[in-house]
């Protein structure tokens, strides 16, 4: 396996600067997954790693060689793709099998590997199918298996799960992360799909336009998002974003205004910021409760009943509305009026340039506090 380096990475469409200058290590046998919007740049810069789009400037490095010009076949890389590429004529073994004749591998390493590739699909029993006579899942498994079968020292994966229903996803998704056990392969995979990101990943790369926005653990950008753009795009339902000035400044705090002349005390580095400035609370509806007291009141809009948990949107008056998690037990209704309480510990401040300031001793999934801790920052 290997480590894949990007340095200053740049892709141009004749005058249209797509990815400007991206700089990035994945280390051997990590996980790393690109999301980020629509036209963004992630499957353009998977594609830049694979060889199937010149690299305009800048190198890149696959296991500490450099490959900026070197062709997919020579770069070791396995590309899983969005639609299975399958051969119709071919059998699931003969397909797996394709691409080891084609670099004139025996016949008894082509079988070992297209059977071992099978047994840790668990698609033993449909070597003998044409791709058919497959569900969804099971093509792209061969697809998967297709990919395995060629020892790559990096697997690349572009949506490899947007064409199933859900009940496959969750499967098939449940297979690529036991796979990445299994071979401790370095793998970079892009997908549209928070939960995909977050439950597969070890590192995630957000991209916004072409350039990156931040890169960490699935935790580090829930909990410690670095910009306005971070914040709103991890996390689903999105985070809560409220326009306040700030009212006062200590060392290990800043005191917010809210638009109805509430206030609250969030532990964040000052970074600068000056009385009157004005500032955007983000909280996450985990961590917005409904309670006897509270910074803000409003009207319930919308109930969606979601089994376990459900959520509540609350309009909070001049057209701001707030996402609620609750658990599922608890009853509200469309059209009364409730008070919420925020957590604290748990708001971020970001300045009007998108810029997150700096959080004090903000554990990363740490539980929701209790609603006397936190009335008792808000003053």
């Amino acid at each position: 396996m290997a480590d894949v380096v990007l340095k200053n990475v740049q892709k141009s469409f004749g005058r249209a600067r797509v990815i400007h200058g991206v700089d990035l290590d994945i280390r051997d046998g990590e996980f790393v997954v690109f999301v980020g919007p629509s036209g963004c740049g992630k499957s353009t810069l998977l594609r830049l790693i694979a060889g199937l789009e010149d690299i305009t400037g800048g190198d890149l490095f696959i296991g500490g060689e450099r490959v900026t010009e070197l062709p997919p076949a020579k770069r070791g890389i396995a590309m899983v793709f969005q639609s299975y590429a399958l051969y119709p004529h071919m059998s699931v073994y003969d397909n797996m099998a394709f691409g080891l004749e084609l670099a004139k591998s025996s016949k008894q390493e082509i079988d070992q590997r297209v059977r071992e590739a099978a047994r840790m699909l668990q698609i033993e029993n449909l070597l003998d199918r044409k791709p058919r006579q497959l569900s969804g899942g099971q093509r792209q498994r061969v697809a998967i298996g297709r990919a395995i079968v060629r020892d790559p020292k990096v697997f690349l994966f572009d949506e490899p799960l947007s064409n199933l229903d859900a009940a496959l996803r969750v499967q098939t998704r449940i297979e690529i992360a036991k796979l990445h056990t299994d071979t401790r392969a370095t793998m970079i995979y892009v997908t549209h799909d928070q939960v995909e990101a977050m439950t597969l990943a070890d590192r995630i790369v957000v991209l916004n336009a072409g350039r990156i926005e931040q890169v960490g653990s699935p935790l580090e950008l829930y909990h410690r998002p670095a910009n306005l753009f971070v914040a709103g795009f991890i996390g689903s339902p999105q985070m809560n974003f409220i326009e306040c000035q700030v009212a006062g400044v200590g060392p290990d705090e800043v005191l917010v205004h809210l638009p109805n002349g509430s206030s609250v005390a969030v532990p964040v580095a000052p970074d600068g910021v000056q009385p009157g400035e004005t500032l955007t609370l983000g909280v996450r509806p985990d961590h917005v409760q409904v309670s006897s007291r509270g910074p803000l009141t409003g009207r319930v809009e919308l109930v969606e009943e979601l089994g376990e948990n459900h959520l509540l949107y609350v309009e909070t008056g001049q057209g701001s509305r707030i996402t609620v998690r609750e658990p599922g037990d608890a009853r509200h209704e469309a059209g009364s009026t409730v008070t919420l309480d925020l957590a604290p510990e748990f708001c971020h401040l970001f300045k009007t340039s998108g810029e997150a300031l700096p959080a004090r001793n903000r554990a990363a999934g740490s539980a929701l506090s209790s609603p006397s801790r936190m009335t008792s920052s808000i003053a």
